[in-house]
C-alpha cells in the first residue's frame, strides 16, 4: 500500500510559499515576468488556449496572481509580433554569503547581459557564481500544479490513480483558496496537465520549481544579507526566480 498522505505544512510546501511571496513581491515584475512565459508558449504552440496547453497553465498561473484579463491577452497579442524578442531560460548558480546555495532562473534575449548581471550581484556580495550543474545535487527540480480540488474529492484513490504518472504521493491543500498543490517529475508535466485536464478539474496551473533537499539554518543577521542579495538578482527583469537552500523565515 502506497504511503498516501498530505503534507499541509511540509518542507516543501513552506519552501514554495516563502519563495513565492518573495517573487511575486512586486506586481509590476510579476507581470513582466509572466508575460515572458505567455511570450515563449505563443511562439511554441500558437495563440490558441484551448489548442495550446502550455498557454493554458500560464494563463491559470496568471489569474491566480490576479493578472488582469487585458494584460494577458496583451501578452498573447505582442507575442505573435514579429519583433518580438525570443527568450530562452538559463539558470545560474553558486554559493552566496555564508555559504548558502543560490540557484537564479532566467528567461533572457540576451544571455550575455544576463550573466554579467547576475555576477556582478555575486561579486558584491563576496559569492562564487559556479557552473552550471554544479549545485543540481543540493535541489530537487519539480513539476508542480495547483488547481481547484473537488468536493468530496477521495485523495487516496486520486493519489494512486496518478502516480503511475510520475506525481509524489506528498501533497498540499489550501482550505482558504479551496486548491490542491502536487509535485511530480519535470518530465511528466505534460502527462499530468493532460490528467487533469481530462477529469475535469479547474484553473490547473502548473509550472516548474526547484525545492532544496537539505535546507540550511542561518541567524537573523545572516538572512538579512542573504535577503538583500536575493532582492538584488530579483530587480532583474531577466530574473524569473531565485531559489536558496536557506531555511525560511519562521513564521511571526
Amino acid at each position: 500500500m502506497f504511503n498516501v498522505y498530505c503534507t499541509n505544512m511540509g518542507r516543501a510546501f513552506e519552501y514554495r510559499k516563502a519563495a513565492k511571496l518573495k517573487r511575486w513581491g512586486h506586481m509590476a515584475k510579476t507581470f513582466t515576468r509572466l508575460g515572458k512565459q505567455i511570450a515563449i508558449a505563443v511562439k511554441q504552440s500558437g495563440p490558441e488556449p484551448e489548442n495550446n496547453p502550455a498557454l493554458r497553465s500560464i494563463i491559470a498561473v496568471c489569474k491566480r496572481e490576479n493578472m488582469p484579463k487585458d494584460n494577458i491577452e496583451r501578452a498573447i497579442k505582442n507575442a505573435m509580433g514579429k519583433d518580438q524578442s525570443d527568450y530562452k531560460n538559463m539558470t545560474y548558480e553558486g554559493y552566496g554569503p555564508h555559504g548558502i546555495a543560490i540557484f537564479v532562473d532566467t528567461l533572457t534575449d540576451n544571455p550575455t547581459r544576463t550573466v554579467a548581471d547576475v555576477r556582478s550581484v555575486f561579486n558584491k556580495f563576496s559569492g562564487n557564481l559556479g557552473t552550471m550543474g554544479s549545485l543540481a545535487f543540493l535541489f530537487d527540480h519539480k513539476c508542480v500544479f495547483t488547481f481547484k480540488k473537488k468536493d468530496d474529492m477521495d485523495m487516496d484513490e486520486f493519489i494512486l490513480d496518478v502516480i503511475d504518472l510520475g506525481v509524489e504521493d506528498e501533497y498540499d491543500e489550501d482550505p482558504e483558496e479551496g486548491t490542491l498543490t502536487i509535485y511530480g517529475a519535470p518530465k511528466s508535466y505534460g502527462e499530468i496537465q493532460k490528467y487533469l485536464e481530462e477529469k475535469g478539474f479547474e484553473d490547473v496551473g502548473g509550472e516548474f520549481t526547484y525545492v532544496p533537499n537539505d535546507l540550511k539554518s542561518v541567524s537573523a543577521e545572516q538572512r538579512e544579507t542573504i535577503d538583500k542579495m536575493v532582492e538584488k538578482l530579483e530587480d532583474f527583469d531577466d530574473v524569473q526566480t531565485v531559489y536558496t537552500n536557506m531555511e525560511p523565515a519562521p513564521a511571526e
